[in-house]
């Protein structure tokens, strides 16, 4: 398979979850704490991808500096276009004093499926770059599409769930989901096509910068979401998908 199909069925994967996840959600009921714990697994795995394969790629590629300055940009740049998006539009006074409750009512119940989109195209759009660099470096990394797929899934799950409470009809979810899916094979392909010929410290830049984006949307989003229902136990599914991420980054390598 070429390069260009790789990264392709890189995105298909990753994004693919998403759609899975809706399916599930729109068909079956899914108790919130498992969801919570399957998000809580989910950014264990990030956290280990973005340890073993991003940080230290991108150090490899092009040193301590692009990774540094990359890693720092990407988060802040993450935090803006967040903050963007989940502002709810009720007056300040009105606001929801949590995260969890800023997403919720910006990004999932009753919100304009314009922001959920964008909001998960926010999430998406580093992950499936990355999963188009990793076709530079020598193929599928199976560690970073198991990540992006696992992550993926509870997001399409919650945000299913939501939206079907909202009265959201079959078809409009789908179109939502299968558009954000689309865009992630779009983004791997693009990734893979836009860096073949950069230098090391451009590839180190990208790297770290949706490396950044990654860890701050973990913190900002996942976490927060997950421990609102499982609560200590967000920590130890955390920590079972963290090392299940290790263990697949010792076998990949």
């Amino acid at each position: 398979m070429t390069g260009v199909g790789l990264a392709a069925l890189s995105g298909l994967i990753g994004g693919g979850t998403l759609l899975i996840g809706a399916a599930v959600a729109w068909f079956v009921r899914i108790p919130q704490r498992v969801t919570a714990g399957i998000l809580a697994f989910g950014a264990g795995v990030l956290i280990a991808t973005l340890a073993f394969e991003l940080v230290l790629e991108a150090a490899d590629d092009g040193g301590p500096v692009p990774t540094s300055i990359g890693f720092i940009a990407g988060a802040i740049v993450y935090i803006i276009a967040d903050w963007l998006v989940s502002r709810p539009p009720q007056p300040a006074e009105h606001r929801p004093a949590n995260v969890v409750a800023r997403r919720s009512s910006a990004r999932l119940a009753g919100g304009p499926g314009a922001a959920i989109a964008i909001g998960a195209l926010i999430d998406g759009i580093p992950e499936s770059i990355v999963m188009g660099l990793s076709v530079v470096h020598g193929g599928i990394s199976i560690p970073i599409v198991a990540a992006v797929a696992i992550s993926n899934f509870p997001e399409g799950l919650g945000s299913t769930a939501e939206l079907k409470r909202g009265g959201a009809t079959a078809g409009a979810v789908g179109l939502l989901w299968g558009g954000i899916a689309l865009a992630t094979i779009v983004a791997s392909v693009v990734g893979y096509l836009a860096f073949q010929s950069a230098s090391p410290f451009v590839v180190a830049l990208t790297t770290a910068t949706a490396a950044g984006a990654l860890l701050a949307m973990i913190c900002n989003t996942m976490i927060p979401e997950a421990f609102e229902k499982q609560q200590m136990l967000t920590g130890l599914w955390a920590t079972l998908g963290f090392l299940g991420a290790f263990l697949l980054h010792l076998v990949g390598g």
